[in-house]
């Protein structure tokens, strides 16, 4: 089974691709980021995003997909663009794959390595010693690679 990973955004989207199931240790086969420029338009950013998932998923072919759902307080100006990276996200997985992801919160995939409150370097820490990697970047590839692994593992949340 070949599983993709999302860390969703506008300006950098994480991705991973595992293979595995929920009855042996995956394996990691690829991870990084997808940057969209800032000084581009929303629409002409999402169309960046568009072209190189669809990319990621015409090379790896995943069958299953796990994306973070997003908490937003009041605050936070960027949820408009991360809602509308979503929807392309989901769009993508479906038009390429008939995949409908796996949503799942962030406290809980964090959870499921041991802290619902863990900074990236604490997730890029437990993904080393899991996996037995000498070292991981700390950036959003380190996130859609624990989502990955835990929806592999079976961690699921009731979001549609």
């Amino acid at each position: 089974m070949i599983w993709l990973g999302i860390d969703p955004g506008l300006a950098i989207i994480g991705w991973s691709i595992l293979s595995g199931d929920e009855m042996e240790m995956p394996d990691i086969i690829d991870y990084g980021i997808i940057e969209t420029d800032k000084k581009f338009s929303t629409g002409e950013r999402l169309v960046e995003l568009e072209k190189d998932l669809m990319t990621i998923m015409k090379e790896f072919q995943p069958d299953q997909v796990a994306i973070e759902m997003p908490f937003f307080s009041r605050k936070i100006k960027a949820a408009g663009g991360v809602l509308q990276a979503l929807g392309v996200i989901n769009l993508v997985c479906y038009r390429e794959a008939n995949i409908i992801p796996i949503f799942l919160h962030q406290s809980s995939w964090k959870a499921h390595l041991g802290n619902g409150k863990a900074d990236k370097q604490e997730i890029a820490s437990v993904l080393q010693q899991l996996f037995d990697l000498p070292l991981l970047p700390i950036d959003d590839s380190v996130d859609a690679i624990a989502i990955a692994y835990s929806a592999v593992c079976g961690l699921r949340n009731a979001i549609h």
